[in-house]
């Protein structure tokens, strides 16, 4: 398949040919690809096809406004909470992805979701995590899903151990503490850590095994089934049947898509 038969058209003709409801934009930050992110955001609106971008949130605030605009949802990498570890690993900085999450978060209606891998003797310190998820509840609200993600030792952090499940049980609790109403764990088998409960009840909204539904107590509108109280999120009516299943796309019409500078024309 040609690298640039992707256009917008013929992402959107796709998804709908395989009743996909939203198209992520992830694994390359979509931010790379600014323009042609956005371009097939607003196809896939105009089709009534919702986008989710998975980025680290470091943009300058221009662009970041003219990308937010066109999307629906964001899962916004929180990598860790000190500017040495942004510095240091990222090379980067960690003010400019608290503003993106403030601005995200109060100035747009982009459902919006965090995730911090923790990296063992990196990021994964009770303070650290206690500061962090103070910070999230006191200038994000309580409502915002984080998840903490283990980390496995590759490319250039071999000689780093994978993050212990424990690890992520603990920030899970010390987060949940804080008043986060949903934490979760990722990237281990964790059941317990993957389930959404109610807030005020306690009772199971969405048991998760992995990529797999176990249980669904949401009654209309995302509110609980048992005491009416509404969870936060955006819910189709029913829960979906896909589950952990694979399936080959391709994509592709034969026209290629060229961006052009919209104030001069030029590619």
């Amino acid at each position: 398949m040609l690298a640039d038969a992707a256009t917008p058209a013929a992402l959107v003709r796709t998804a709908s040919r395989h009743g996909c409801r939203s198209i992520a934009f992830t694994y390359n930050d979509p931010i790379i690809f600014h323009e042609y992110a956005i371009d097939v955001a607003a196809a896939c609106r105009d089709a009534g096809i919702k986008t989710v971008a998975v980025t680290s949130g470091y943009v300058n605030p221009e662009p970041r406004r003219e990308f937010y605009e066109v999307m629906d949802a964001a899962n916004i990498d929180l990598k860790a909470f000190t500017e040495d570890f942004y510095h240091r690993v990222c090379a980067g900085a960690l003010g400019p992805v608290l503003d993106t999450l403030e601005y995200v978060r109060h100035e747009t209606k982009v459902w919006m979701e965090l995730t911090t891998l923790l990296i063992p003797g990196r990021n994964d310190s009770d303070d650290e995590i206690d500061a962090m998820t103070r910070w999230v509840v006191e200038r994000l609200g309580p409502d915002v899903p984080h998840h903490f993600t283990a980390f496995h030792p590759d490319f250039k952090m071999l000689d780093t151990p994978p993050t212990p499940a424990a690890t992520l049980r603990r920030a899970r609790r010390i987060a949940m503490e804080n008043g986060l109403r949903y934490v979760y764990t990722g990237n281990i088998t964790d059941p317990a850590g993957q389930t959404t409960s109610c807030h005020a009840c306690g009772g199971v909204l969405i048991g998760r095994d992995g990529y797999r539904l176990e249980a669904w107590g949401l009654g209309t509108a995302g509110r609980c089934a048992a005491c009416g109280t509404v969870c936060a999120g955006v819910f189709e009516a029913a829960p979906g049947t896909w589950g952990p299943r694979r399936l080959p796309v391709r994509i592709g019409d034969g026209a290629r898509y060229r961006w052009t500078d919209p104030m001069t024309n030029a590619p």
